[in-house]
């Protein structure tokens, strides 16, 4: 189940993330990562502010997809070689809440980018030999698995933004 697509104003956020090219069989190894993350900022005395998230840069679906896992932060703060930093940017996005496994995400996507397209809606993406590539395409999880085991209570906001 997936809430109605609304356009939505996000502000610039600080995020810091591991950075990986891996195919649709490799995303769940990423996901594993997101500790590193958190680990990486307790080492430095930071607290993520937000949930963790995927960003998806470029996607193709047959071959790779060039994503982030990461966690907002409070303000901008220095990558390394293991951790890049950035801003995830500010602007109008599409967003939806799904509600439910992991599983239906590809249905609640594809759903958006319907409605965007009958709405008239551009995403800030374009497509290129390599794929589609996005300005900012964010899932994030809203519900930590550990602490809600039932997977039909799990919320998953998708984030896509809008061209200028």
């Amino acid at each position: 189940m997936s809430t109605a697509p609304v356009v939505a104003e996000r502000a610039e956020e600080p995020y810091v993330a591991i950075r990986a090219s891996v195919t649709m069989a490799e995303l769940a190894g990423l996901a594993d990562r997101f500790g590193e993350v958190f680990a990486w900022l307790a080492e430095r005395g930071v607290a993520a502010t937000g949930a963790p998230f995927f960003r998806y840069h470029v996607i193709d679906m047959e071959r790779r997809l060039a994503v982030e896992a990461g966690v907002p932060v409070q303000a901008a703060i220095a990558g390394d070689e293991r951790i890049t930093a950035g801003l995830l940017p500010a602007g109008r996005y599409a967003t939806c809440m799904h509600v439910g496994p992991y599983d239906g995400l590809i249905g609640a996507v594809d759903a958006l980018l319907r409605w965007a397209d009958a709405q008239g809606i551009e995403f800030d993406a374009s497509s290129a030999e390599d794929g589609e590539h996005w300005g900012c395409r964010l899932e994030i999880y809203r519900t930590d698995p550990s602490q809600q085991p039932d997977p039909t209570k799990w919320e998953t906001e998708l984030a896509f933004r809008l061209a200028d």
